[in-house]
C-alpha cells in the first residue's frame, strides 16, 4: 500500500470527508483496501459516514463491486438502514440489471418488514438487550441500534422508498403514507421520504390521492397530509417557480381548519394557514382553545395593525400558563407600531417573565420596537444582568437602537461574540455612537 493510500485508509476510518476528496484528487486509490481487506468504502458504510462514501463513490469507488462474502457496498448500505448513506452510493442504479434492482428492494423490505432489532437478533444469535440511540442525517432523524456488535439504523422504511424513487417505480400512495406515519414524527427519515417523494411526483392524481386522508381516523395520517401540502408549496416553488395546487391547498387549509378536532393537527392547519397571511377570524375563534399547542398559533393569525378585538386576545394569551404561548403573544405585541403605553406594558411584563424563551422573545421584540420610554431603557439595562449571552447581547442591542450613554459599557458586559454571531446584525450596535 502507498503513503497516499495509508492516508487514505485513516482518513475515511477518521471520518474526513475533505481529506479524502484531496487525497482522491492527489491521486489516491479510491478502491483502496483497509485492515480487514475490504475497499475502504464498506468501512464507510458500516460507519454511515455517507459524505466520505459520497466523495470515495465521485472519486471512482464502485458501489456494485461484488465482494467475497456475495455482497457490494451498496447492498451493506440498503441493509444497514441508512438511507442518506444508500442515497450517496445509489449512483447510477438504473443500470442495473433488474435481478440485481430486485435484490436490493427485497433486502430492504425485509429488513424494514422484520424491523431493525430483530433482523440482528437472527443474524448475530445474541440475546441480551438492544443498545438504542438516535442519529441525524441530512435534517432528519433516525434510530440507531447495536446488538451482538453489530450496529444498523431503522430507517429501511426511507431506504425502500429512495430505491423505488431511483428506480422509477410509482410506489402506491397508500403505502408510502402508511411507512410515514409508522414513524409520526415529521423529522423521521421514513416520514421525510414518503413526503419528499410524493411532493416530487406533482401529477393531480397523487395529489388528490394523498389529500383524500384528511378525512382518516388517524391524526397522524392527517398531520402528513399538511405536511405534504406544506412541503409542495415550498419545494414545487422552488424547483418549478410556482406550485400548481398553492391556490387550492390555502383553501383547503382554511376550510379544514374549521372542522379538525385533534389539537396538534388543528396547530399545524393553523401554522400553515398563517403562512399565506392573516385570518384574524380564525385567530380569534381559536384563542381560548384548549390545547397550547393551537394557542401557540393564534398570535400568528393576527393582521399588522391590531383591531381592539385581537389586542384583548393577545393581552389573554400573554398571561396564558403555558410560556411558550405567552412568547408568541409577546413577540406579536412587540411588533406593534405604534404601541399603546398598554401593549408596551404588556411586553415589559413579559421580559421579566420567569420562563427563559419568554424573556427572550419580549426582550427581542423590546430592542428592536419603537418603545423609548425611561422604563424600557431600563428594562434592557436589566438584560445585562443574564447568565445567557443572548439576552445580555438583546439588551445591548436596543440600548444601541436608542443611543443611550451606556451602550460601550453594555457591549462589554456582553462579552466575547463567537463565529456564530459573525453576520449577527446585533453586533453593529457597538459601533453606532463611536
Amino acid at each position: 500500500m502507498t503513503e497516499r493510500d495509508a492516508a487514505l485508509v485513516a482518513a475515511v476510518r477518521a471520518g474526513d470527508a475533505e481529506r479524502v476528496r484531496d487525497l482522491l484528487g492527489a491521486g489516491a486509490d479510491p478502491e483502496a483496501a483497509g485492515e480487514d481487506g475490504l475497499a475502504v468504502l464498506c468501512a464507510a458504510v458500516d460507519a454511515f459516514a455517507y459524505e466520505v462514501a459520497e466523495a470515495l463513490v465521485a472519486g471512482g469507488a464502485d458501489p456494485d463491486r461484488e465482494l467475497p462474502d456475495g455482497t457490494t457496498p451498496l447492498l451493506r448500505a440498503v441493509e444497514g438502514g441508512s438511507p442518506a448513506t444508500v442515497r450517496a452510493l445509489r449512483g447510477e442504479v438504473l443500470r442495473l440489471s433488474a435481478a440485481e434492482r430486485e435484490r436490493l428492494l427485497a433486502a430492504a423490505r425485509h429488513w424494514y418488514g422484520a424491523g431493525a432489532e430483530e433482523e440482528l437478533r437472527r443474524r448475530t444469535g445474541a440475546t441480551g438487550p438492544a443498545q438504542w440511540s438516535s442519529a441525524e442525517e441530512e435534517w432528519c432523524d433516525v434510530e440507531q441500534v447495536s446488538l451482538g456488535g453489530v450496529t444498523a439504523r431503522a430507517g429501511h422504511g426511507a431506504v425502500l422508498t429512495e430505491l423505488e424513487r431511483a428506480f422509477r417505480m410509482l410506489t402506491p400512495v397508500a403505502e408510502l403514507v402508511e411507512r410515514a406515519v409508522r414513524h409520526p414524527d415529521v423529522c423521521h427519515v421514513d416520514w421525510s421520504a414518503s413526503c419528499l417523494w410524493l411532493v416530487q411526483r406533482r401529477d393531480r392524481q397523487t395529489w388528490s390521492a394523498v389529500t383524500a386522508f384528511l378525512h382518516h381516523p388517524s391524526p397522524d395520517h392527517r398531520r402528513f397530509v399538511v405536511d405534504y401540502l406544506r412541503s409542495g408549496d415550498r419545494d414545487l416553488s422552488i424547483s418549478l417557480g410556482v406550485n400548481p395546487y398553492q391556490q387550492e391547498g390555502a383553501a383547503l387549509f382554511k376550510a379544514w381548519a374549521l372542522e379538525e378536532t385533534d389539537g396538534g393537527v388543528l396547530a399545524a392547519l393553523l401554522d400553515a394557514v398563517s403562512d399565506d397571511g392573516p385570518d384574524e377570524p380564525l385567530g380569534l375563534r381559536y384563542a381560548e382553545h384548549q390545547d397550547p399547542r393551537v394557542r401557540r398559533e393564534v398570535p400568528y393569525l393576527f393582521d399588522a395593525r391590531l383591531t381592539p378585538e385581537a389586542t384583548a386576545a393577545l393581552f389573554a394569551l400573554a398571561r396564558d400558563p403555558d410560556p411558550e404561548v405567552r412568547a408568541a403573544a409577546g413577540g406579536r405585541l412587540g411588533r406593534e407600531r405604534p404601541g399603546t403605553p398598554e401593549v408596551r406594558a404588556v411586553v415589559l411584563g413579559l421580559v421579566r417573565d420567569p420562563e427563559h424563551g419568554v424573556r427572550a422573545t419580549a426582550a427581542a421584540a423590546l430592542a428592536a420596537g419603537d418603545d423609548r420610554t425611561p422604563e424600557a431603557a431600563e428594562a434592557l439595562v436589566a438584560l445585562l444582568a443574564e447568565e445567557d449571552q443572548e439576552l445580555r447581547l438583546e439588551g445591548a442591542y436596543g440600548l444601541a437602537l436608542r443611543d443611550d450613554p451606556r451602550t460601550r459599557e453594555a457591549y462589554e458586559r456582553v462579552g466575547p461574540l463567537g463565529p456564530q454571531h459573525e453576520h449577527d446584525h446585533r453586533r453593529s450596535g457597538r459601533w453606532r455612537n463611536l
